[in-house]
């Protein structure tokens, strides 16, 4: 049996499961179009003509044009200009006979009713550009080419699903007009089944292991029959192409980005919940979305903003995105403002003033916060005591078409009867509704993330996530160098958590004393660089060492540059110039320089092999050649796994 036969035994199988989801199959041959082209124009102008049967020929003339004739020279921008037209639809008008103004926005396709779009798959079709190639499958939806298949010999030990990643690079290439209306791409060699976007590297595309969101499939032999089982169903890969692809635009350069399975339905469920919950038909716990760390949550959380306000019952709805410190508050809206093209326009809460403004407005939209933004408003005295000026919170909205989504649903959203930020949120909003994403979901005495936020609704554990290849296996290698601590504090020290970092707390006082003698920081020192020599004598990459305090950060710093061999290192800390030792003076930056230092420590081949940090960069830190990390402070729950992710 030659190459050619077996690939396309892989090929007809996906055909028929295709024609089984109700795709109508066309062989490549029988396509009418010319080779030069990708779109089936008939069938697009009969969709058109069909949906908008007020329109004249011309006006549908020009919606095909509009559809069809992309205007960048670039491909990543023309594939970005159609996908915006696919989803936003384009306003085409007109004059009637009578000479009046009409106008009429249209759609390539109708998202809302699956069966009244045309749906067919064909193989081997032969395009022409800057070389003549031949495609294994193509889906079209209404005649645009949306879907690009790539298929390599099941039988062949020699190819697999990276040539055939590889070669649709080549088509990219040598027929760029297919992917100028590229949504999803799936390369298969039969076993392995992966889906992405065509200008993604090959370690974004992934399986796709679950048809219906709650049983996975980790049987390798069936993952291209679960991949068009999950995504194929032509109501889902509607939704998919609607909201959950996008294209994000770092300074010119588009990266476009589409869901992870795990994605897909656990937002699907948000939506679900939150129409059956949202106040004031419901009681306004939408729930949790339990995904481990490092499997995407932001992104989760900006297509679900998009679907959201999107949805006509919930009426122009504003989102509140509220998170619990101001370094994850600047990450994450960063991370919106990428998914503009999901979101629209974001705005971020500066100030306690300018959050009450933007919350009392009555337009929808998304607004960034910190919690502890719902602060009692306060003044000082003439003597420079600070004063509380209110007694209570006031409300802000009474509008039930709030949604408050938290990010890291765990401590600062509990304590409704103790006067904390969770309670003046919930008096400045008393009709809001909240959802809580979380990667770590605190359940203790006083402190039950479902219980604030409702149930559960969809789990991405880290064993799943680790199977699939979303986040990397966490090795932990324990090395134990005793505290030197006064007896009257051992039993608190077993219960000490790192929330409790207070110069006045005389416990944690104890600990930061005990920690930062001279004598044990330099046997942690020096067993930081025994240990991180050997690492990457195998394994080529840096590290972070993280203290209880930022004097033991100083401390940890002299110990090691004192020692010789001691590659580049910096310290990651706040500062008080007014306030500090002096001597601290050379670890205190500005942003500026702060961020100058991130650059160095995410390039792998820049000599700063080291940083030392208190709390800065445990979270949202993306830094791959970041392979190691030294923990000397009491780390538990909700930080510990931040901090791992």
């Amino acid at each position: 049996m030659s190459n050619n036969l077996r690939e396309i035994t892989v090929q007809n199988a996906a055909i028929e499961w295709l024609q089984e989801l109700g795709y109508q199959h066309v062989r490549g041959n029988d396509l009418h179009r010319d080779l030069k082209k990708v779109v089936l124009e008939d069938e697009l102008r009969s969709f058109l003509t069909k949906t908008y049967s007020n329109a004249p020929v011309m006006a549908i003339n020009e919606a095909l044009a509009e559809f069809t004739q992309l205007q960048s020279m670039d491909l990543d921008y023309r594939n970005r200009e159609f996908h915006l037209k696919l989803t936003q639809g384009v306003s085409i008008s007109w004059k009637d006979k009578e000479g009046k103004e009409c106008a009429q926005h249209m759609y390539p396709i109708d998202f809302e009713s699956p069966e009244a779009n045309s749906f067919i798959c064909s193989d081997e079709i032969t395009v022409i550009g800057k070389n003549k190639r031949r495609t294994d499958l193509l889906i079209f939806i209404n005649g645009l080419p949306l879907v690009f298949f790539e298929f390599k010999n099941l039988f062949d030990q020699e190819v697999g699903v990276e040539e055939a990643y590889q070669q649709m690079h080549h088509y990219t290439l040598d027929i760029p007009q297919v992917f100028d209306f590229n949504a999803i791409s799936v390369v298969s060699d039969g076993r392995e089944a992966l889906h992405g976007m065509y200008s993604a590297a090959f370690q974004w595309f992934s399986p796709w292991k679950s048809v219906d969101g709650d049983h996975i499939v980790q049987n390798d032999q069936q993952q291209l029959n679960t991949l068009i089982f999950g995504l194929f169903p032509k109501a889902v890969v509607l939704n998919y192409i609607q909201n959950y692809i996008f294209h994000e635009d770092h300074n010119g350069k588009l990266i476009k980005k589409g869901a992870k399975y795990h994605q897909f339905y656990g937002i699907q469920k948000a939506v679900e919940s939150t129409l059956q919950n949202v106040k004031p038909n419901g009681g306004g716990r939408l729930g949790v979305i339990w995904h481990t760390q490092g499997s995407g949550k932001s992104i989760s959380m900006a297509i679900l903003t998009g679907i959201l306000r999107t949805k006509a019952a919930l009426k122009n709805p504003t989102v509140v995105i509220q998170v619990d410190r101001s370094d994850l508050d600047e990450q994450l809206y960063e991370n919106f403002v990428l998914c503009k093209d999901l979101v629209g326009d974001v705005q971020h809460a500066e100030s306690t003033d300018d959050l009450r403004r933007l919350l009392s407005s009555d337009g929808g939209g998304v607004i960034f916060t910190t919690i502890e933004k719902f602060r009692l408003k306060t003044s000082r005295t003439s003597s420079g005591i600070e004063m509380v000026d209110e007694v209570k919170h006031p409300v802000l909205s009474e509008r039930t078409n709030i949604i408050v989504l938290a990010d890291e649903a765990h401590r600062t959203q509990y304590g409704f009867n103790d006067g904390g930020y969770a309670q003046n949120l919930r008096r400045a909003l008393p009709n809001a509704s909240f959802l809580g994403f979380t990667g770590t979901p605190v359940d203790s005495k006083d402190a039950d993330t479902e219980l604030v936020f409702g149930r559960t609704i969809h789990t991405y554990d880290i064993k799943q996530a680790v199977q699939d290849g979303a986040t990397v296996p966490i090795y932990y290698e324990p090395k134990m160098i005793p505290l030197n601590i006064k007896a009257e504090y051992t039993e608190e020290l077993e219960s000490a958590t790192v929330d409790e970092a207070d110069e006045s707390n005389a416990v944690w006082a104890a600990i930061e004393d005990a920690a930062g003698a001279e004598d044990r920081v330099a046997k942690i020192a020096s067993d930081i660089l025994n240990h991180y020599a050997k690492r990457t004598e195998t394994l080529e990459g840096k590290a972070m060492i993280v203290c209880m305090s930022r004097r033991n950060c100083v401390k940890m710093y002299d110990a090691l540059v004192s020692i010789e061999g001691c590659p580049e290192i910096a310290v990651i800390m706040s500062g008080n110039i007014s306030k500090d030792p002096i001597e601290w003076n050379p670890h205190i930056r500005t942003s500026k320089e702060m961020e100058a230092v991130k650059d160095r420590l995410k390039n792998p081949t820049d000599p700063l092999k080291m940083v030392i940090v208190r709390d800065m960069w445990l979270t949202g830190m993306d830094a791959p050649c970041l392979h190691t990390m030294y923990v000397d402070k009491i780390m538990k729950g909700h930080n510990l796994m931040q901090a791992i992710a």
